[in-house]
């Protein structure tokens, strides 16, 4: 086990939104189960999100607790294997051969722009929302 110290200068992925109830902001670390505060501007629910950062370590240490570490890009290799329906591989070689590249680059083309759509759907939910 870490100690509080180790712990507090992983780098924990903080999650900042806007609180639509009350106005001001909600944080939370995805890591840290229950680790959530809230503020009136970004800058004071970043403090309070430090505060809360401690004192949730503190209890997990004391009570012996185990204690996620952060997911890093480390963490992924950028492989992964999937399979496909016989005609969708056909499909998807025909055109990345068209398009004059491999159809691994292909591939990661069409994810990421499949992403980038989500994301942006995604944002404007949200901003429907606030």
């Amino acid at each position: 086990m870490k100690t509080f110290e180790e712990y507090m200068k992983l780098p924990y992925k903080l999650e900042i939104i806007p609180d639509t109830e009350e106005s001001g902001f909600v944080a939370s670390y995805p890591e840290l189960p229950g680790c959530i505060t809230c503020g009136e501007t970004v800058a004071e629910v970043v403090a309070n999100a430090e505060d809360a950062k401690k004192a949730w370590l503190t209890a997990a240490i004391e009570d012996n607790i185990e204690i996620a570490e952060p997911e890093t890009a480390n963490s992924y290799s950028g492989q992964f294997k999937l399979r496909l329906p016989k005609t969708l591989h056909k499909i998807l070689a025909e055109d990345s051969k068209k398009e004059g590249v491999s159809m691994n680059q292909y591939c990661v083309y069409l994810l990421a722009k499949n992403s980038e759509k989500e994301h942006i759907s995604i944002a404007k939910k949200k901003s429907v929302l606030v």
